[in-house]
């Protein structure tokens, strides 16, 4: 018998088919079966049907009964009741005995034990185990777990949900306590569309429960160790969550809907503009009960973007987790943070940016140890049905291919949303992967509290219009087991609403909300940034960051660069220090200055261009080896990782963990410039915007390659001219520096700057200059140097007073000017470098102009388009630095639709 115990489910019904073969024919079967049969006698199934020369109609009852019961758990979520509207259920035809040969008769004379599991040992036939089975399975909640292929989860799913374990009795519920609180969700509701009718608040009516579910997933995780709970979530409910979850005041929300400005005055100063309240985020400090420890709760603010929040959120959580206080790589504690994110049901399928976040839960650099998702399900999107969004049985159906399970559960059945929450949170304990509640409800009202549904589903509204909420359902259900009389229950009502009211009144006539503005810096604060670094700690470092391990090999071409690299600070005033060799250092030092750095991006281990090499790679055995993390000086840590082909999430995820740990320095690395294209809801949304409309501080470094070398109109332009148009007020550091000393100075400031002047950095990197002699600075230049805006034309300065024309130009159109054969033949101009684009550098410009008495044009110059790059940008800023006094012109590429030529020859041509 030891043979077959290990041996279930369906296939437990082949292998009883087989010994069915074996008995009429023993030849029929392959030797090694034969053997078993013979050595172990029949399967388990048929010895605990007692019937070891069972007439072979017996034999296919047994094997009809395990392959039915394996269907229900399977299948059986295709005929459970998940809808409260009362549609029917998909359901199956192998979820009916007929379908396996079966009749009740057959069932009722066949032992529980067949069917195997917790059930089956309080069953007294495969009958009763079989209904018993179907109460669990095709109930009000649809465990869809199929595709679960990991063993271990399958059977710690189907043990626990046929146990019970997390349902009443076994963890009892207290319906009293549920009332309460869906009374409390409920009437904020009723009160907001009595007190301000019309005004949009994308009313949680419907899903009640989602309120108590989030309850349930934190005071659990909180007992499990979790510290921080991370909630990310559209519009639907958002109010009702920042009050009943986040703690969010009921005076602070009540004053947002008054719209009142007061006396409170409009920071144009700081670029302020605030958002609409549903976008709004909150953080709070929370204890569940007196056994439970406390948890912070942060809920950062959502655009209308649905979905998008999705990748930030997780970010934060990677933050929240990591330790990053002591040299080498960081330490991540999974268990102490968890992600929850609240998806609408058109929106996770409809919104690529949800599979890209969960194609991120089992990478290294992204592993938060799992995310809870929760389907926010009214089966609608605005006026769009199921069958409009999505070609999946389910809106979770994008969810199977990531193995993770997924329960649908009646959301007007508040217990079954309970034990759903349990089993969410537990499985995500024990084994740190993602799982997803799809909480099927309905919404009350339109879209948004000024539409009319029965335009487009007078069907649904008029059921909806009858239906009763899920307060009064459960208040029912309450009062017919006798727990509460229905006077207590209206008694609820009327106490919530009081408090509604009473905080209602005591909001001032014309008393605003609260709004924290997010205070500028003193003025000057960056260009006061020391960052300049001694020479003797430079060469530390360097000779740290060459040092090869002992018997580690790295590839002989990168033996005779790092050679190299050894004596590049040995010469100060040689220009010796490439742009690699100085990011380098930059990083070193930071690190020796106890500031954290998080490199993510297209393969940044390497490099886009071969240029960085930080992590290396032993020739024979391919272990690692990355020097920033065996720095002898460092007192902080560095990470590193290539990422997946996912712009979008990808910097989203950055984007939060800079938000969640603002005294890291947070870099992610485009392969070429123009791929940030595939994340530009996150620049325009979060990165430049969210200041403005949140008060946000990102200081989030991108990389950007970017440089016309007739690589085509895909690999040449990193758009500067949309963030440029972006740029406003406090937002944004941009820079094209073309220098080695330049780029390290900036990464150093960027730094520098983390915890006192925050601002999102973007760097325009080279690409075939990354290796250009000019591009090279001498070590001199990073010690005794620091970050210059400007830089002038050195051998125009001697005579400055002869200078008729100022070229001025920003990046790589440098190189070509100085190193064009007409340089020679015009000792009247100068070309000077417009290092930092934005804030544009007013005082240093005036300063470079005042420098040439005689001039008599100023030229800009560029290689992007003349409606790209920065020209449109610095036009109006230097014609009014002119003011009339000399004419400004431009050269460059005319106008275009797209960045570039498509072929060298005729890129060569135009340059």
């Amino acid at each position: 018998m030891s043979e077959w115990r290990a041996i279930g489910g369906i296939n437990e019904g082949y292998l009883l088919e087989l010994y069915e073969r074996y008995l009429a024919d023993p030849a029929s079967v392959d030797p090694a079966t034969r053997a078993a049969f013979e050595r172990s006698g029949p399967p388990a199934g048929l010895d605990r049907a007692a019937a070891p020369a069972a007439a072979p109609a017996n034999l296919r009852a047994v094997v009809g009964v395990v392959n039915l019961a394996e269907c229900i758990r399977r299948y059986g979520h295709l005929a459970a009741r998940q809808d409260p509207l009362g549609s029917e259920p998909i359901g199956d035809p192998s979820l009916e005995p007929r379908t396996h040969g079966l009749t009740e008769a057959d069932l009722r004379a066949l032992p529980a034990e067949l069917v195997g599991g917790p059930l089956a040992a309080s069953s007294g036939s495969a009958w009763d185990a079989i209904e018993a089975l179907r109460r669990v399975y095709c109930s009000s909640i649809g465990y869809d777990l199929s595709h679960i292929f990991v063993p271990e989860e399958r059977d710690w799913l189907r043990h626990h949900i046929e146990a019970g374990t997390f349902r009443p009795p076994h963890t009892p519920i207290d319906g009293v306590e549920l009332l309460d609180r869906i009374t409390e969700v409920e009437t904020f509701e009723r009160f907001l569309h009595r007190t301000f009718p019309g005004k949009t608040r994308f009313s949680i009516e419907g899903l009640d429960i989602m309120v108590p579910v989030l309850d349930e997933l934190i005071a659990d995780s909180a007992h499990a160790g979790v510290r921080h709970v991370l909630i990310g979530m559209a519009h639907r409910g958002r109010l009702n969550v920042l009050a009943h979850v986040m703690q969010k005041s009921y005076a602070q929300i009540l004053a947002e809907f008054k719209d009142a400005m007061g006396d409170q005055p409009f920071r144009e100063d700081l670029g302020w503009t605030g958002d609409v309240k549903y976008h709004a985020g909150a953080r709070a400090r929370v204890r569940e009960d007196g056994s439970a420890p406390e948890v912070v709760i942060t809920m950062p603010p959502n655009p209308s973007h649905l979905e998008f929040v999705n990748p930030v959120v997780v970010g934060m959580a990677r933050a929240a987790s990591t330790t990053a206080d002591r040299p080498g790589p960081p330490v991540v504690d999974r268990d102490i943070t968890l992600p929850i994110l609240i998806h609408g049901d058109a929106a996770f399928p409809g919104q690529g940016i949800v599979a890209e976040t969960i194609n991120l839960s089992r990478l290294r650099l992204y592993d938060v140890g799992g995310t809870i998702h929760v389907i926010a399900n009214n089966q609608l999107g605005f006026t769009a049905t199921g069958s409009q969004s999505y070609s999946t049985s389910y809106a979770s159906g994008m969810a199977r291919g990531f193995k993770m399970p997924i329960f649908h559960v009646n959301a007007d059945d508040p217990e079954a949303c309970l034990e759903v929450a349990r089993l969410a949170a537990a499985f995500r304990a024990k084994f740190r992967r993602d799982t997803l509640v799809d909480l099927i409800g309905y919404r009350r009202h339109g879209h948004n509290e000024g539409d009319e549904p029965s335009f487009t589903q007078p069907k649904m509204y008029r059921i909806i219009a009858e239906h009763p909420t899920v307060r009064e359902i459960w208040a029912r259900r309450l009062v017919e087991r006798g727990e509460i009389d229905a006077a207590r229950a209206d008694a609820l009502v009327q106490k919530y609403m009081d408090r509604l009211q009473q905080a209602f009144e005591g909001v001032q006539q014309n008393a605003p909300p609260q709004v924290a503005y997010p205070e500028p810096p003193p003025r000057g604060t960056a260009r006061q940034a020391k960052t300049a670094v001694p020479l003797d700690r430079l060469q530390a470092l360097n000779a740290d960051l060459t040092r090869i391990p002992e018997g580690f090999t790295i590839h002989r071409k990168l033996e005779r660069a790092r050679e190299r690299r050894r004596t590049i600070l040995d010469n100060p005033a040689e220009r010796s220090v490439d742009w690699a060799a100085a990011e380098d250092l930059a990083f070193a030092s930071i690190l020796a200055d106890g500031i954290p750095i998080r490199l993510t991006g297209e393969d940044v281990e390497r490099g886009t261009f071969s240029h960085r090499h930080a992590v290396l790679h032993d020739f024979h055995t391919g272990a690692r080896d990355i020097p920033l993390q065996r720095l002898s000086e460092a007192r902080a840590s560095f990470e590193i990782g290539n990422t997946p082909l996912t712009e979008c999430a990808t910097v989203g995820f950055e984007l939060g963990y800079n938000l969640q740990a603002p005294g890291r320095l947070v870099i992610w690395e485009a392969q070429y410039g123009d791929f940030i294209n595939g994340a530009q809801v996150m620049i325009d949304e979060f990165l430049v915007s969210g200041r403005a409309k949140w008060g946000l501080l990102p200081s989030l470094v991108l990389l950007l390659p970017h440089g016309y070398e007739g690589q085509g109109p895909d690999h040449s332009s990193a758009r500067v001219e949309r963030f440029l148009e972006a740029a406003a007020d406090i937002n944004l550091r941009i820079a094209n520096c073309t220098t080695a000393a330049q780029y390290f100075h900036l990464l150093r400031r960027q730094a520098v700057l983390l915890t006192v002047d925050p601002l999102p950095l973007i760097v325009l990197t080279p690409k075939s200059l990354l290796r250009h002699p000019l591009v090279a600075s001498r070590p001199v230049d990073l010690v005794e140097g620091r970050w210059y805006p400007v830089i002038g034309d050195e051998e125009a300065e001697a005579n400055a007073g002869a200078i008729r024309r100022l070229v001025l130009c920003s990046g790589k159109v440098y190189v070509d000017l100085v190193t064009s054969p007409l340089r020679e033949r015009h000792p009247d101009i100068a070309i000077a470098r417009l290092e930092q684009l934005y804030p544009f550098p007013w005082s240093d410009v005036k300063a470079l102009l005042d420098t040439y008495p005689a001039l008599e044009e100023v030229v800009w110059v560029q290689e992007e388009p003349e409606n790209m790059g920065a020209w449109t940008f610095v036009r109006p800023l230097l014609e009014e630095l002119l003011v009339d006094r000399v004419p400004l012109a431009y050269v460059g590429r005319a106008r275009s639709a797209s960045p570039s030529e498509g072929t060298s020859t005729w890129h060569a041509v135009n340059q």
